[in-house]
């Protein structure tokens, strides 16, 4: 016999058939959908692309930036001032300054760092932060802002964007590290610099111990001024301990033997003392002269400042200081406010001469 088969009729083949296309059209339809759904979303919008939002990664605010800074710095100051009132400071060495001096580290440098670092990356996370300690990449520490302005901010300073490329941001979680160690608070700070395409904008000094801040912005506003009058004829001049007899004998040679020489610690400190600080504990100086080598964190916030009051900070031969690229300051430097800055310098040849003997 022969064997026995289907047959199926033509109306059953028409039927599976539709079937099958049913299934396959299932089965591509949602990967040609999201192929489709990604092409539109590559494609740029007409008119080219949209403006960044404010805030956004792309775009900073300067008013906003400085709010963040100051609060930053405040915040630095509170574990500044928490660790050095507890007698917690965990000393140690971190190294040596090319004058062969011991740089000294310690709890406060640490603790003010990370509240200083991780509140100004969380505000503005596409800008460039360089801070004088070591960031823990693994410290995830969470540091928020409310983005709230203080109102004398609000009503000193105006929204200015600039490309968040464009900026870098210099932090000192604790200027004076040695006097700090020391117990001689007057001279400690705790400072923030905004540099836009290396120019510093932005400078915020504020003291823990005293609870006392100064802020300025270039072509914005300041909480601080300028003293009414300066002693360009016999200046006094603030320099650091350690090199206070050196620069005195160049200066009274330049100067007069009634120049004044004020030795002191840290650079915030020595800038305040060219302004009207209502501080008990805040000398009074004319010009402020470094002349060593010094990291930018240092000196950036004390730059933006005084530049905002029309002041001057350069190198020792005049040359304006750029915040980028590498992070020391080869040339020393001089500031000073309401003076005639390049006839300091030319009446001060050899304080070249005298950075290269204390190098």
């Amino acid at each position: 016999m022969a064997p026995m088969g289907i047959r199926l009729s033509p109306l059953g083949m028409a039927v599976f058939c539709l079937l099958g296309l049913g299934v396959l059209y299932h089965l591509y339809s949602g990967f040609l959908a999201g192929r489709f759904a990604f092409f539109m979303l590559s494609e740029p919008a007409a008119g080219g692309a949209e403006p960044p939002p404010r805030g956004s990664a792309a775009a900073v605010d300067l008013r906003e930036l400085l709010a963040v800074s100051v609060l930053a710095a405040v915040r630095g100051g509170e574990e500044v001032k928490r660790v050095r009132e507890g007698n917690v400071l965990n000393e140690k060495a971190k190294g040596k300054t090319r004058e062969g001096a011991e740089e000294k580290l310690t709890s406060g440098d640490l603790l003010s760092n990370r509240r200083m670092y991780h509140l100004l990356q969380a505000a503005f996370p596409g800008v460039q932060i360089n801070s004088e300690e070591h960031v823990d990449t693994a410290d995830q520490e969470t540091v928020s802002w409310d983005r709230s302005i203080p109102e004398e901010i609000k009503q000193k300073i105006q929204p200015k964007e600039v490309p968040a490329e464009s900026v870098t941001v210099w932090i000192d979680p604790l200027d004076a590290t040695q006097e700090y160690t020391e117990d001689l608070r007057q001279y400690v700070t705790t400072m923030v610099c905004v540099a836009v395409n290396g120019k510093p904008v932005i400078g915020v000094i504020h003291k823990p111990f005293s609870a006392y801040t100064a802020w300025a912005m270039v072509d914005g506003g300041s909480n601080v001024k300028a003293r009414s009058s300066y002693n360009e004829k016999t200046p006094r001049i603030i320099v650091s301990r350690s090199h206070a007899g050196k620069v005195k004998q160049v200066a009274r040679q330049t100067f007069g033997n009634k120049t004044v020489i004020i030795p002191a610690g840290g650079a915030g400190y020595k800038v305040l003392a060219l302004l009207d600080v209502a501080e008990k504990n805040q000398e009074e100086a004319d010009v402020y002269i470094h002349v060593t080598y010094i990291k930018k964190w240092d000196i950036c916030a004390g730059n933006a400042v005084l530049r905002a009051l029309g002041g001057h900070m350069t190198t020792l031969n005049g040359e304006e200081i750029s915040y980028t690229g590498s992070d020391g300051n080869e040339g020393g430097l001089i500031a000073s406010i309401n003076m005639n800055h390049k006839a300091l310098i030319e009446k001060l040849p050899d304080l070249e001469e005298t950075s290269h003997k204390l190098d």
